[in-house]
C-alpha cells in the first residue's frame, strides 16, 4: 500500500504542553445525575428496570397497587422450546426466565396516586422504592449481590406490616417446571425433557426463596408470621448440570454458605465492587441537548452489560437476560403475544451481533466481562477441529456465524448451495483480532498462550489448508461469503483484511508465546495473501467487497469492504492510504444507523466527527417506544432490548475520544465541536488516559503509567 501523508499532519506534543492537575473525580456524585427515577408505578414488565450481578438479572417494576414484581433471569438457564413460535426458536436452546415473583404488603395502604418513587441508584446498583408518605410510608430496596449468587429484598415501614411473597410460574403445566412442597421457603426448578438436545438435557435451574420469620401458606406463597417494620427476603438462584436430587442438595449448600456472610458485610463488599467498576472508566459529556442524553445512554448501556456480563455464557444480543413480556409482538402482520421466555432469533449466538457488546469492554476496562465470550469459543474449538478433519481431511477450525453455546459445524464444501452463513468463515478472524487486543491491553501471557494462540492459530491454519492457490501462488478464497451480504464470491474483502491484520500481529508476538517454527509458517502464509480488492466508484478509487465484476446479488444491509477499516483496522487515521478509506466510506452503498450497523465506529476511525456524533446520538437515544427504561433499545433487526444498538453506540463514542494503534494513542481524533467532556479510558499496555475537553482544548490530562505520555498523538 502506498503512503499518503498529505491528508493529515501528526503533531507530537510534549506532555508539559498540556495542563496536568491530577484532581480527584467524584464519580459517585457525577453518576447520581444519571440515576433513573420514576414517579409513576407500572402496569407490566414493559415498565421494568434492570438490575443484576453479572450472572443473575432482574426486571423490576411496581404495580399500581404497590406490589413489587420482578422476573428472575440467569445467564446459564438454558431450556428447550416447548411451543412452536417460529423459525430459530428451537435452535440452540432457549435462555429462559427462572420465574416471576410478586411481593405485596397485606392491607397495603398505598393507593395509586399517592407519593411514589422508584430509583435505580447506579453507583451502588440497587433499586429503592418509596410508596406513600408519613407514618404510612413504605420503603423497599432490592439488590443482587455483586459477589454472591443471591437477591436481597429489604422492607422498611413506619408501622409493622405483613409481607407476602408469591411465585408466579407459567411453565408448571407441561413446561418442565416443578414447585416443591417446602417448609418455610418456596423452591422450584426447571428440568429439560429427555427429548431435548443432549447439550441441555441435563440442565436443572431454579431458585429458593426464604426470609427470617416467614412461613409457607402453600407451595407458591410465603408470608411473614408476625407484622414487622424491618423484613428481609433472600432468593437463591441456582443452575446445575446434573440430577434433580443433586440440584436440591447443592441449593441448600449454597444457601448455608451465603447465609454465613453478614448482610451488612455483603452490602459493603457489593457497593465496593460497583464503586470500583465505575472507577475503571467514565465519559461525562456537556454541551448541546444531546450531550446529557448520550452520556446517560452510554452509562446505562455499560450498566446493563455489567449486570449480565460475568456469567457462564456471553451476553445474548437479542435481549440479554432482560427480555420482557411482549403482548405487541407481530408475526406475519398478526398480533401474537409472547411471554418473557421468547426472543426473536432464538438461543443461538450470532457472532456478528454478539461482538458489538464486547469491543467496547477494552477501553472501558471491563476485561472480566470479556471472559465468558472467550471461554465459550475456546470450549467450542476442539469439537470444531474434529469436524473440520472429518469433513475436509485437513487441520484447523473456524466458528460458525450462528452457533449454539456448544458450537458445531455443518459440512460446507464448494458444492453446497449458497446461503446466508454457510460459507461464512470470518468470525474466528475477528475474534482473534479481539483476543490480540485483549492481550495488548492486559499483558496476560497465560491468556495469550492458552486461549489466544489456540484460537488464532487454528483459524489461520483453516484458511491455509482449506483454500487453494491461484496461478501466481496467491491464496484463492473461493467459494467464500463476503459476510452475509454476498454469497460464495471470489476473495471477499473481510477475510483478506482479517488475514492480513491477524498474521501481522501474530508474527510479532513475543518469543515466549510463539516459537520460531510457527512464526516461519505464518510468514510463508502471509507472503501468499492476495491484496484487498479495489476499483472505482463515481470516479474515485475505493475498496471493493470482493474481487472481480461486482455483479453478485446482495442479500443484506452491510458494507463488507469497510471491514478493512473496522474491525481489522488496516486503514484509518495515521495510516497509509487514508483517502482510499475515506472514499470507500463516502461511497458506501448502505448508510444506516443503530442496531448492528458499524457506521459510527468507522466514521470516527476516519476522523468524521459530525457523522460519528450523529450516529452515536441515534444509537444512545434509541429507546424502544413501548419500554420505559431508557437503555432498553428498539429492536430494529434484532429483538428488544437490542444490545447491538447500545454496544455500537459505546464503541463509536469511545473511538471519537481515543484511538489506539500498537503503542500509539491518538486523542480526540473525531471529537465534535460544542461538546465538553470529562473522561477516563483504558489503552494497551495497562495504560489509562484521563482528562477533560473544555471549549475544544484538552486539559487536566493524566497518563498512567507516566512514561506512556510520549506515545500520545494529537491530529491537526
Amino acid at each position: 500500500m502506498k503512503k499518503n501523508w498529505l491528508s493529515f499532519f501528526l503533531v507530537f506534543f510534549l506532555i508539559n504542553s498540556v495542563t496536568v492537575y491530577g484532581q480527584a473525580i467524584d464519580i459517585a456524585s457525577m453518576l447520581k445525575k444519571y440515576n433513573v427515577s420514576w414517579d409513576v408505578p407500572g402496569t407490566s414488565s414493559y415498565q421494568s428496570m434492570p438490575i443484576g450481578n453479572g450472572d443473575i438479572g432482574l426486571n423490576v417494576w411496581t404495580e399500581p397497587n404497590g406490589d413489587l414484581s420482578f422476573y428472575i433471569s440467569k445467564t446459564d438457564a438454558w431450556g428447550e422450546e416447548t411451543k412452536e413460535r417460529g423459525p430459530w426458536m428451537k435452535e440452540g436452546g432457549v435462555l429462559m426466565k427462572l420465574g416471576l415473583v410478586h411481593i405485596s404488603i397485606v392491607h397495603n395502604p398505598f393507593k395509586n396516586g399517592d407519593y411514589f418513587r422508584q430509583v435505580l441508584k447506579l453507583n451502588s446498583s440497587e433499586i429503592e422504592i418509596t410508596e406513600g408518605s408519613g407514618e404510612k410510608s413504605i420503603q423497599l430496596k432490592i439488590w443482587v449481590d455483586a459477589n454472591n449468587p443471591v437477591i436481597h429484598i429489604e422492607s422498611k415501614t413506619k408501622q409493622p406490616v405483613t409481607l407476602k411473597i408469591k411465585l408466579d410460574d407459567w411453565r408448571t403445566s407441561g413446561g418442565g417446571d416443578t414447585i416443591l412442597n417446602k417448609t418455610n421457603s418456596i423452591e422450584w426448578y426447571h428440568k429439560n425433557s429427555s427429548n431435548a438436545d443432549s447439550h441441555i438435557r441435563d440442565i436443572v435451574f431454579g431458585a429458593n426463596i426464604r426470609g427470617k420469620g416467614f412461613s409457607t401458606v402453600n407451595n407458591t406463597i410465603l408470608q411473614s408470621q408476625t407484622p414487622s417494620s424491618n423484613q428481609n427476603i433472600s432468593i437463591y438462584p441456582f443452575t446445575k448440570n446434573n440430577l434433580i436430587n443433586d440440584w436440591q442438595k447443592d441449593v441448600q449448600n449454597q444457601i448455608k454458605a451465603i447465609d454465613k456472610i453478614n448482610i451488612e458485610t455483603a452490602r459493603k463488599a457489593h457497593q465496593k465492587w460497583w464503586d470500583n467498576f465505575w472507577h475503571r472508566s467514565w465519559i461525562f459529556i456537556e454541551g448541546d441537548s444531546n450531550a446529557t442524553k448520550v452520556t446517560q445512554g452510554y452509562i446505562l448501556q455499560r450498566f446493563v452489560t455489567a449486570c449480565a456480563g460475568r456469567g457462564i455464557y456471553p451476553i445474548k444480543f437479542n435481549g440479554s437476560i432482560f427480555t420482557v413480556d411482549n403482548p405487541d409482538y407481530k408475526q406475519d402482520e398478526k398480533n401474537i403475544p409472547m411471554d418473557a421466555d421468547f426472543r426473536e432469533w432464538g438461543g443461538q449466538y450470532w457472532f456478528q451481533n454478539t461482538r458489538a457488546m464486547y469491543w467496547p469492554r477494552l477501553m472501558a476496562g471491563d476485561f472480566d466481562m470479556m471472559q465468558p465470550l472467550f471461554k465459550m469459543y475456546a470450549n467450542i474449538l476442539p469439537a470444531n477441529q474434529k469436524q473440520i478433519k472429518q469433513y475436509y481431511n485437513h487441520a484447523g477450525a473456524y466458528f460458525a456465524e450462528t452457533s449454539p453455546f456448544w458450537g458445531g459445524l455443518l459440512y460446507m464444501g464448494p458444492e453446497v448451495k449458497e446461503n446466508w452463513t454457510g460459507h461464512y468463515f470470518t468470525p474466528i478472524l475477528e475474534l482473534s483480532m479481539m483476543m490480540l487486543d485483549y492481550f495488548e491491553y492486559t499483558n496476560d501471557t497465560a491468556f495469550a498462550k492458552n486461549t489466544l494462540l489456540p484460537v488464532a492459530s487454528n483459524g489461520i491454519l483453516f484458511f491455509d489448508k482449506h483454500f487453494s492457490r491461484d496461478s501466481s501462488g496467491k491464496l484463492l478464497l473461493d467459494p467464500d461469503n463476503s459476510i452475509e451480504m454476498f454469497w460464495k464470491v471470489h476473495n471477499p474483502a473481510p477475510d483478506i483484511a482479517g488475514l492480513h491484520a491477524i498474521l501481522n500481529r501474530l508474527i510479532n508476538l513475543p518469543d515466549g508465546i510463539v516459537n520460531d517454527s510457527l512464526r516461519k509458517e505464518w510468514k510463508k502464509f502471509q507472503s501468499e495473501l492476495p491484496q484487498l480488492p479495489t476499483g472505482a466508484k463515481n470516479d474515485k478509487e475505493v475498496l471493493l467487497p470482493y474481487t472481480g465484476p461486482q455483479t453478485v446479488v446482495s442479500h443484506n444491509y452491510e458494507n463488507p469492504e469497510l471491514y478493512a477499516i473496522y474491525p481489522f483496522r488496516l486503514y484509518g487515521l495515521g495510516k497509509p492510504d487514508l483517502q482510499l478509506a475515506q472514499n470507500t466510506f463516502n461511497e458506501r452503498g448502505i448508510k444506516e444507523k443503530g442496531c448492528w450497523f458499524q457506521d459510527p465506529i468507522q466514521a470516527a476511525m476516519l476522523g468524521y466527527a459530525a457523522i460519528a456524533k450523529q450516529d452515536v446520538v441515534f444509537n444512545l437515544t434509541r429507546k424502544a417506544a413501548n419500554l420505559k427504561f431508557l437503555a432498553f433499545w428498539d429492536k430494529a433487526a434484532d429483538y428488544l432490548p437490542d444490545e447491538d444498538n447500545g454496544g455500537n453506540g459505546e464503541n463509536g463514542l469511545q473511538q471519537m475520544l481515543m484511538q489506539v494503534d500498537g503503542k500509539k494513542i491518538i486523542l480526540l481524533p473525531a471529537w465534535p465541536k460544542g461538546w465538553d467532556v470529562t473522561f477516563k479510558l483504558n489503552a494497551p499496555y495497562k495504560t489509562t488516559i484521563s482528562g477533560k475537553v473544555e471549549n475544544g482544548k484538552l486539559v487536566d490530562l493524566i497518563v498512567f503509567p507516566s512514561f506512556r505520555k510520549t506515545d500520545i498523538i494529537f491530529l491537526k
